[in-house]
């Protein structure tokens, strides 16, 4: 038997203000025990890996070498409109392929939807 995606992990400033933002990202809620040191968010829907954030004293250095792609649930343009609002950074536009930041600056990718 193989083995499944429980979870991905973060390293974070600020654990519970980056659950937040990737939670109103996936439409998902923050476990009500999260803190500032750790916090979590599950999966919304079936079949998604969980988020888990620990708080880490050093600051994100580098690319990250893992990144979500996501894919809008209408155009790619409202999309990277919203995650705009919710803080994340616009850093390379593309016609099939928007790279953006998170508040923390890990990087991910918004692709158009599949009615787009």
């Amino acid at each position: 038997m193989a083995s499944v995606i429980k979870s991905v992990s973060f390293d974070a400033h600020d654990a519970l203000a980056l659950a937040t933002f990737w939670a109103a990202v996936l439409g998902s809620d923050v476990d009500e025990e999260s803190t500032a040191q750790k916090a979590f968010v599950e999966a919304a829907g079936w079949g998604g890996p969980n988020i888990w954030f620990n708080r880490v004293p050093e600051p994100k250095v580098a690319k990250n070498r893992v990144h979500f792609d996501l894919r809008a649930p209408g155009t790619m343009d409202e999309e990277v409109r919203r995650l705009e609002h919710l803080g994340a950074t616009v850093l390379r536009r593309g016609e099939a392929i928007t790279t953006m930041a998170d508040p923390e600056g890990n990087e991910f990718d918004v692709e158009p939807g599949p009615n787009a």
